[in-house]
């Protein structure tokens, strides 16, 4: 074996044998469960579609170069070449609907940078255990707070999309009046959905407590909003890497051994990005990236010359 080994060319000078500085670590944690389970049906349509990526001509993607932190030149780097040119956002003038909602005005009423926006999305809910925890962590945070609140799962397995058993309304109502309560002077409770984009492009928003979808990433980079990055399942995890170690733009929650993000941590995080150090450093990194966002969109923009580039490539057919 010595002899066979000795015999071996070494490796050419321009491969890298370990990854540059810039590469993000992903501990078999950050991936979704689907990723892990290799008999699963979800994960052999994700290797099946990852398969057909070779296939295409190149990838556009809702992305701009400048939030990649890993690669500066997706189009060189890649096969097929990856075309970012994004951050593309849904927004629209706001009706007499939207200024009469009882969060915008709220919202209006309270002192610029002074308000958490906390929302799980469309389908995220919690179990009961992490519902109170998180209430009675907000109390203790003494910050001001927009609470977008689902109805809790009975347990953590079945909390995300209403997979599992509701809990009874009594149990609920009984928690949320006597939080309500002792909360109302600074804080909003919304039942079931707010219209994320309006609440974020609001003075009053200081923060936003996110699972880390990429739209929630985009809509918050867009409009300068620092993030508490909160993944339940699916790639957000992977999405909390990415905004915690490569974008430095967000403080990520930790859970107990339980899978629980205890309320005295819920509290002092909530802390640290409205009024403490860490936050500071993270509302200056976003503010960076907005204006990153808004010179790629440009006329003479990283995004702008990317879409140009695939249309001329379509239009000469290569």
């Amino acid at each position: 074996m010595e002899e066979e080994a000795s015999n071996k060319s070494p490796p050419p000078h321009n491969i890298a044998l370990l990854p540059p500085p810039c590469f993000l670590v992903l501990n078999p944690d950050d991936f979704p469960d689907s990723m892990k389970d290799r008999n699963s049906e979800v994960n052999t349509w994700m290797v099946d579609l990852c398969k057909r990526f070779v296939l295409a001509d190149g990838i556009i993607v809702n992305s701009f170069i400048e939030l990649e932190s890993s690669f500066q030149d997706l189009e060189q780097l890649c096969i097929p070449p990856v075309y970012p040119v994004g951050p593309l956002i849904r927004t629209g003038p706001e009706t007499e609907s939207d200024r009469g909602s009882e969060c915008l005005k709220w919202l209006n009423n309270q002192p610029p940078k002074s308000v958490l926006f906390v929302s799980f999305g469309s389908g995220g809910t919690l179990s009961l255990d992490q519902f109170t925890e998180l209430a009675l962590g907000l109390e203790m945070s003494k910050q001001r707070f927009l609470w977008v609140v689902r109805t809790p799962q009975e347990n953590i397995a079945a909390a995300y999309l209403n997979t599992g058993k509701n809990i009874g309304n009594n149990q609920i109502w009984i928690i949320c009046l006597r939080f309500l309560e002792r909360t109302k002077e600074r804080g909003l409770v919304v039942a079931s959905w707010a219209q994320r984009v309006l609440v974020l492009s609001r003075g009053s928003i200081g923060g936003f407590s996110t699972t880390c979808g990429w739209n929630s990433i985009l809509e918050s980079v867009v409009l300068g909003v620092p993030l508490i990055a909160w993944p339940l399942c699916f790639e957000q995890k992977m999405n909390a890497v990415v905004l915690r170690d490569g974008l430095k733009a967000a403080i990520r929650v930790e859970e107990n051994e339980n899978g629980i993000v205890e309320r005295g941590y819920v509290s002092e995080t909530v802390k640290q990005l409205m009024e403490g150090e860490e936050g500071k450093r993270i509302r200056e990194r976003i503010m960076d990236l907005k204006i990153a966002a808004g010179n790629a969109l440009s006329q003479e923009g990283s995004s702008s010359k990317a879409l140009a580039h695939v249309v001329q490539k379509w239009i000469s057919g290569k």
